[in-house]
């Protein structure tokens, strides 16, 4: 089926235009700022990550419009639902995570570099179900085409208008600032990434506490456990030899 002429691919991208320029960075920038701020990387690691961020959020948008689409208004009820605040919830403490986590791998395997764009486009991803106006307004548009190929094509518009966001330059600041912090302080560093993995799993907790009263207690808990367990693995023998870690090394 071809998009329905009575919606306009323009309308959508300046539907999604709005939203890019507006709410987005009051309602993300807590979150990936956050993350970037934590990993304390610099500019060039901030441009990186706005990348992966801004590229989860196109392909989550995209195939939103798809399923709603496909599904109808039960999926767009769905979401309204609040389903969304536990994918939030989810991968910020995927982020967390990341942050806290040590790196006892071998320097030569890297596994930590290949996946580096990992969690902030899965916050990409995550973040677009925050509810607001411009995205029920897509997700009806889309399922009133009842097309899974019209819905995507809504979807990678109002994507597209969402990448002209103010995070361009916010993404970027924050993580050289976080590199400023770090400079001449290499003691402060794990400090800035236990602050920023706290924030990422308070943030977690009072989504998923909005998905369902009393998950975020248990998801606070299993967070707090693999932290501890994190912590405990970097500072013990591994393979014989003592590794001495802090939190994730930066190269």
């Amino acid at each position: 089926m071809l998009p329905d002429p009575a919606v306009s691919g323009f309308s959508v991208f300046l539907l999604g235009l709005s939203l890019g320029l507006t709410a987005c960075a009051v309602t993300c920038l807590p979150f990936i700022g956050t993350l970037t701020l934590g990993k304390a990387e610099g500019r060039s690691s901030g441009m990186r990550d706005t990348a992966y961020f801004l590229g989860g959020r196109l392909i989550s948008y995209t195939l939103l419009g798809a399923l709603a689409g496909a599904l109808g208004a039960w999926f767009v009820r769905e979401l309204a639902a609040g389903a969304g605040n536990l994918v939030i919830g989810l991968s910020s403490l995927f982020a967390a995570a990341w942050l806290i986590w040590p790196n006892t791998t071998h320097r030569g395997c890297r596994p930590a570099q290949r996946f580096a764009g990992l969690s902030p486009m899965l916050l990409g991803i995550g973040l677009t179900l925050i509810p607001c106006a411009p995205l029920a307004t897509l997700l009806a548009a889309a399922a009133a085409g009842g097309s899974s190929f019209q819905g995507a094509y809504y979807g990678l518009l109002f994507g597209l208008g969402t990448l002209l966001t103010p995070m361009l330059v916010l993404i970027p600041s924050v993580a050289s600032i976080g590199q400023a912090l770090r400079t001449d302080r290499t003691w402060l560093l794990p400090w800035i990434r236990a602050g920023a993995s706290l924030v990422l799993v308070l943030l977690a907790y009072t989504r998923c506490e909005l998905f369902a009263a009393g998950l975020g207690k248990y998801l606070l808990a299993i967070a707090t456990l693999l932290v501890f367990w994190g912590y405990y693995r970097a500072h013990h023998e591994v393979g014989g030899q003592k590794r001495v870690f802090t939190l994730r090394q930066i190269e």
